[in-house]
């Protein structure tokens, strides 16, 4: 039964929903029409059977009146006159079975019987005090429903009177009855299942329209009719915002609706007098259809507007200046490139197409121009070095955004070549560094010019003696080789710094001590600041301090601090407070250096402008305002910062801060 119920209810789940709408109003009938059945049925029949026996009654009693006195004069010819005028007449013929009348012995004095009376036929006896008694008794081969009424005269019974009404008569009238009631709810079920379908088909229909509608959405056909019923003559193409995607359809695209000043142009208005917004009054699947119009004009417009804006970034990456890859996240691998690529790295497309993109980027991790920020999902690599097709090397900056390209997550990268400004760069610091050196010539004249004079003073002292013929002894001949030993290592520790710092740098990291950047520095200046009567505080940490960068870009940051330094303190005209002190710590994974004068300090109001290209405090003809541009931008190539703290009269503080080099033997 289970399943029975089961598969119907699956059956009924299948069906299309007008045949759904039909089956539920016609089952609705049909109980309905089958309760009304069974109750005018049950009304109609004990009123009948009821009527018929109130009839039968009837009969009895009349007799049971008229017959008394025939009984007491034992008149039996008109006793029986009597009952077969009763039987005879109108329609009692065929109602009325029999009649038969008893004495107050129980024996039939009359009756109308034409066959011999059957067994049992006397069972139906009148209880003393009942005006009758009605029982169901068998008259031979039919049922018959006998009524016994009591003949009295005065208070003493003389008899009983029986009227036997045919059962068969009975359920012939009601079988009719029931055949005519059956009729008329047939009748009732055929008008039922023609309405029913009429109204379901005009329920339906509208839906059947939007599912027909949908799918032809669905498969990319929007030019599908929208406007069935209200102005058949409007053309779509009309609107404002289908003509220019640029404008937002203001009906449905909120944002527009922020720029409230657009919705007053006539452009607006327009809009908004459009049939295409016309709303239609009528039932909820009315609603539901102009809801669905408007849905699918809406799609409409802005996929147009999709496709316009996808061709337009795909103009802008197949015309962009520089070369732009889409990289897949897991793999590494390009699966896209613009033909500037072509340009820059020599490769056709459809090699790079697939290639690893460390093969032209060796240090790329795949997944790691991934943005970890929340915030952010652009990343920043500042010049790195990739390789062209036949191994070239040349520099770019990197930028990377993560995107969704094809259900895979991919990340877009921008590729510019700064080769060109980084050459340009080193040519500018290497002059700086040349301006340097003139501008230390003095000073480091002066230095090797010791060493020189010592060695002079030794070895004139050692062909005096020798022309003297004054014998020197071992001792005192060795003391005075070791000097002028020690004078040329310490004129040529002078001349290699020099040419070290005057040597043109590279690009390459290494791993530097920052100690002794800031010993090279001062090899060459503390002798040349200490003849302008500059002294130095230093406070060096103890151990290497190393970071990743190159010795000649760092002395260079360090030289043009201490150098400003110089001439701030210089510009202050207080002599007692002639000091420099560099200071060189390491905190949480980080080298700081300090750089702290007592000059007159930087006002507030140009110390943003410090590390601008070409800004400068100083007189005419004393400086370029490259310095500090230069040494920012070399910091800020090796991850690092550069701050300010200045205090007017007090002096300035250059701190440097940058990322301490891993732990050796550990994987950068």
């Amino acid at each position: 039964m289970m399943d029975f119920f089961r598969r119907a209810r699956q059956r009924f789940e299948a069906m299309s929903l007008k045949n759904k709408l039909v089956l539920s109003m016609l089952a609705g009938v049909m109980f309905i029409s089958v309760a009304i059945a069974f109750i005018a049925r049950w009304i109609l029949v004990s009123s009948l059977t009821s009527e018929l026996e109130m009839r039968g009654s009837a009969i009895a009693h009349s007799i049971a009146e008229r017959g008394g006195g025939f009984i007491l004069d034992h008149d039996h010819p008109r006793l029986l006159a009597l009952i077969f005028d009763e039987v005879r007449l109108h329609e009692r013929r065929r109602l009325v079975s029999y009649i038969f009348i008893e004495d107050q012995n129980n024996e039939i004095v009359a009756h109308t019987l034409t066959r011999p009376v059957p067994e049992g036929f006397k069972d139906n006896s009148v209880p003393d005090g009942a005006i009758r008694s009605v029982k169901l008794i068998n008259f031979g081969e039919t049922p018959v429903i006998d009524i016994a009424v009591p003949i009295n005269e005065g208070l003493y019974r003389i008899g009983t009177v029986h009227v036997g009404l045919s059962k068969s008569h009975i359920d012939n009238l009601v079988s009719k009855l029931r055949v005519a009631f059956l009729g008329f709810i047939s009748g009732i079920v055929l008008i039922a299942v023609y309405l029913s379908n009429r109204l379901s088909h005009y329920i339906t229909r509208p839906i059947s329209n939007l599912t027909r509608i949908a799918d032809d959405v669905s498969r990319g056909n929007f030019d599908v009719p929208l406007l069935q019923s209200a102005g058949k003559d409007w053309n779509p193409d009309e609107c404002p915002a289908y003509r220019d995607s640029n404008l937002p359809c203001w009906h449905f695209d909120l944002s527009a609706r922020e720029q409230a000043d657009l919705e007053k142009t006539e452009v607006y208005k327009n809009c908004g007098s459009c049939l295409f917004y016309g709303t239609r009054e009528g039932d909820e699947v009315l609603q539901l259809g102009n809801s669905f119009r408007n849905m699918v004009w809406s799609i409409k417009l802005y996929r147009r507007r999709l496709r316009e804006s996808e061709e337009k970034y795909r103009s802008l990456f197949d015309s962009g200046p520089d070369p732009v890859f889409v990289l897949d996240c897991d793999t590494g691998r390009i699966l896209d490139a613009n033909p500037r690529v072509e340009e820059l790295y020599g490769y056709s497309r459809q090699e790079v197409v697939g290639m690893e993109f460390k093969t032209l980027w060796p240090e790329y991790v795949p997944g790691s121009l991934e943005s970890n920020n929340p915030g952010s999902e652009c990343l920043y690599r500042p010049k790195v070095l990739h390789y062209k097709s036949g191994g070239e090397p040349f520099y770019v900056n990197v930028h990377a955004c993560s995107i969704s390209y094809k259900g895979r997550r991919a990340v877009v990268v921008s590729a510019t070549d700064i080769t060109e400004m980084i050459e340009k760069d080193a040519q500018l610091i290497q002059a700086g560094k040349m301006k340097s050196l003139g501008e230390m010539s003095a000073g480091i004249a002066h230095e090797l010019n010791q060493p020189l004079n010592a060695i002079k003073m030794g070895s004139e002292y050692l062909i005096m003696m020798d022309e003297s013929e004054v014998p020197v002894g071992p001792d005192q001949y060795r003391d005075v080789v070791r000097e002028m030993s020690t004078q040329v290592d310490r004129a040529s520790e002078i001349i290699n710094t020099l040419r070290s710092f005057g040597r043109k740098s590279d690009l390459v990291r290494e791993r530097v001590s920052m100690n002794a950047v800031v010993n090279d520095v001062l090899s060459i200046l503390k002798r040349q600041f200490e003849l302008d009567n500059i002294r130095f505080d230093l406070s060096m940490a103890e151990n290497g301090l190393e970071v990743l960068g190159h010795s000649n870009r760092l002395q260079q940051v360090l030289f043009n601090l201490v150098t400003n330094a110089r001439d701030a303190i210089n510009e202050s005209t207080d002599d007692y407070q002639r000091r420099i002190g560099i200071e060189t710590r390491q905190e949480d994974g980080r080298v700081l250096i300090s750089v702290t004068d007592t000059g007159g300090g930087i006002p507030e109001d140009v110390r943003d402008k410090v590390f601008e290209p070409f800004f400068t405090t100083k007189e005419t003809g004393q400086g370029m305002g490259l310095g500090l541009a230069i040494s920012y931008g070399i910091v800020k190539d090796y991850g690092g910062t550069m701050d300010i703290e200045s205090e007017a009269g007090v002096g300035t503080r250059f701190t440097l801060d940058l990322p301490a080099a891993p732990e050796r033997g550990r994987k950068q």
